[in-house]
């Protein structure tokens, strides 16, 4: 007799991973693929960029339909500025970054360098400050590229997570 997915789990020392839209007050379908909201009750707690394939989810409530119409409304327009309430958090290096990249206008890019040394840090410092950033879009940490090209993206050096990051800056050069 055939068992039961939960009796063949039993017993097992590592849980299954969480489906990849687990967890999200909402995803919603982007041009660049399923974007992840995530809310609590100090406000947005991340956004999250999901694999090809992810199921959508309808906002399940206010703050993740405001924030869900406040994405649309930047992928219509990316000088849209968000006014989204943000959960703290981060360390006071990395809320300097994120403030840092949150000045880069749409449509232009500052490099890991350059932004470490307005910031009097490192540029490797910068990048993992990048790759610790809870909200992407609203702080566009798209924006910031290496010296020699694109970079890396949310902790990618390839894939369609680097395929968002060209979405996202050819689609604020055109704006």
């Amino acid at each position: 007799m055939a068992r039961s997915a939960a009796e063949a789990d039993r017993g097992r020392s590592v849980a299954a991973p969480a489906p990849a839209g687990a967890g999200f007050a909402a995803v919603i379908a982007l041009p660049f693929g399923p974007f992840g909201i995530r809310t609590a009750d100090a406000g947005l707690s991340g956004l999250v960029f999901l694999p090809p394939g992810t199921p959508l989810r309808a906002p399940a409530d206010a703050l993740a339909r405001s924030a869900a119409e406040a994405l649309l409304a930047w992928i219509d327009d990316p000088h849209h500025r968000f006014a989204l309430p943000l959960a703290e958090c981060g360390s006071p290096f990395q809320r300097r970054v994120w403030a840092a990249i949150s000045a880069i206008p749409p449509g232009r890019t500052e490099t890991y360098g350059s932004l470490a040394r307005t910031l009097g840090s490192a540029a490797r410092a910068v990048g993992q400050a990048c790759g610790a950033n809870p909200f992407p879009l609203v702080v566009p940490c798209h924006r910031v590229t290496a010296a020699t090209g694109i970079g890396g993206f949310a902790n990618a050096r390839d894939g369609w997570l680097l395929e968002a990051k060209r979405w996202l800056l050819a689609h604020e050069a055109r704006r």
